[in-house]
């Protein structure tokens, strides 16, 4: 019985507050701790030694288990030769290749009752110190069957040697980390496809090294924005990509670049998304340098893109900010396809829209003022709002001339004649495009 039970109790509630461990957890490590050091210090080596820990009362209770087995569940002696023979051979092959043999001596703990599975129930050798003939058992225990467990009390022990006491406490340290992984693996799973925010640790051939608190999370290179630059001890956001379990401990892959990284972004900033009043319906992204989103209002009353923008653009600007200056087109979605397209090539105007349902494109007609709007610095604002709305964009003249093609993956041709040539200055024209795109962003 442990005689300072206040401050044990204490230290376990420290524990669990500053290592985030359950305290059945914990308990359950000092069980098996107490349950080694007993068998090591008093037992044998085959027995099945448990210990229950009385948490309130400090108390501690041994025992001995016994599963109860029949004829059909213990291996027969040819059975047994016919292993060893294995074993022999299997040494032998190992000798000749100048490798050390390793034998699997796992022991069964328990063994499932007969009838109780599909397929019949695993043999093992008999020992005398784990197992129980059912005969046996029954003048212990009326009514057993093949599989159970007896129990049998064991002596309380204080004294344990050092060597008992070193194994429990390997016991503990590896109980503990065990369950620490396992509740940092629960908590940040939940978060999956959340955005999380986190210092910056270290950089290591250009991945990002992220401490969230209780882990340590990756940002690979090829999931970062272009051109950003991270500082140590610099807080960012991230959109937690995957998490995995592995055997050293939970692998955490972080995004900045990813599309539902933008539409979680909104999700923060904006209550009527977060509320469902606004959905957004698709998105479009080349993170660091545009990226266009349609919403939808389940309310007539509620305006999608006003609600995305907030007042005097506070909403879209803290993203934009976020973002590191990101261009962000707001369009309405439409389930008209003709209107769909239409809002995707905002800024441009659009005078006509052309769809052709079976090959999946549209042929759009803007004023020749509006074609590099429409196009884009290098056919960025087409290709965007052919990756938003999923269909195969041809941007016409006023005359029926073609100038620029999109399709959904992204794929860009632009006309020689409507591609941008690099300028010293730029021209009326140009500025007048960025004036707009400017103007888009914000409003």
């Amino acid at each position: 019985m442990l005689t300072d039970l206040k401050t044990f109790k204490a230290a376990l509630e420290q524990l669990e507050v500053d290592r985030g461990v359950p305290r059945a957890k914990i308990i359950e490590a000092i069980e098996m701790a107490l349950a080694a050091a007993y068998k090591k210090e008093y037992g044998k080596k085959d027995q099945i030694v448990r210990a229950y820990f009385d948490f309130e009362k400090g108390n501690v209770r041994f025992e001995q288990i016994k599963i109860v087995v029949d004829e059909s569940m213990i291996k027969s002696e040819e059975e047994l030769e016919e292993e060893a023979r294995i074993r022999e051979e299997k040494m032998r092959e190992a000798k000749e290749k100048g490798e050390e043999y390793r034998e699997d001596r796992r022991e069964e703990e328990e063994i499932p009752a007969a009838g109780d599975d599909e397929e019949a129930p695993r043999k093992v050798r008999f020992n005398p110190e784990r197992h129980i003939m059912l005969d046996e058992a029954k003048k212990i225990k009326k009514g057993v069957k093949p599989g159970e467990e007896l129990v049998f009390p064991l002596e309380y022990k204080e004294e344990y040697g050092r060597i008992a006491s070193q194994t429990a406490k390997q016991v503990i340290i590896q109980r503990i980390r065990e369950a620490e992984r396992e509740s940092v693996y629960d908590e940040y799973k939940e978060k999956e496809g959340e955005v999380i925010s986190g210092i910056v640790q270290r950089v290591e051939n250009r991945n990002v090294f992220l401490d969230l608190g209780r882990a340590t999370a990756i940002l690979p290179s090829d999931e970062q924005v272009r051109g950003e630059r991270y500082r140590i001890g610099e807080r960012i956001k991230a959109y937690l990509l995957l998490v995995e379990k592995t055997a050293r401990g939970t692998n955490m892959y972080l995004s900045r670049s990813h599309p539902r990284f933008l539409t979680k972004l909104f999700d923060i900033e904006v209550p009527e998304i977060a509320n469902g009043v606004v959905e957004i319906k698709a998105v479009a992204r080349e993170a660091g340098s545009r990226s266009k989103i349609a919403v939808f209002s389940n309310d007539p009353n509620v305006d999608p893109v006003g609600s995305c923008v907030g007042q005097k653009g506070i909403r879209v600007g803290t993203i934009i900010n976020e973002l590191g200056g990101e261009k962000i087109d707001i369009i309405e979605w439409s389930e008209e396809s003709e209107s769909f397209i239409a809002h995707a090539l905002s800024p441009a105007r659009v005078l006509d829209v052309e769809i052709r349902e079976t090959q999946k494109e549209a042929a759009v007609t803007v004023a020749d003022d509006q074609l590099s709007l429409a196009i884009g610095r290098a056919g960025q604002n087409v290709r965007l709002a052919a990756k938003l709305t999923g269909w195969k964009i041809d941007i016409r003249s006023r005359e029926g001339e073609s100038v620029a093609k999109a399709d959904e993956e992204g794929a860009t041709k632009v006309e020689e004649s409507s591609e941008e040539q690099p300028k010293k200055k730029d021209t009326p024209a140009e500025s007048a495009e960025k004036q707009e795109e400017e103007k888009s962003s914000k409003e």
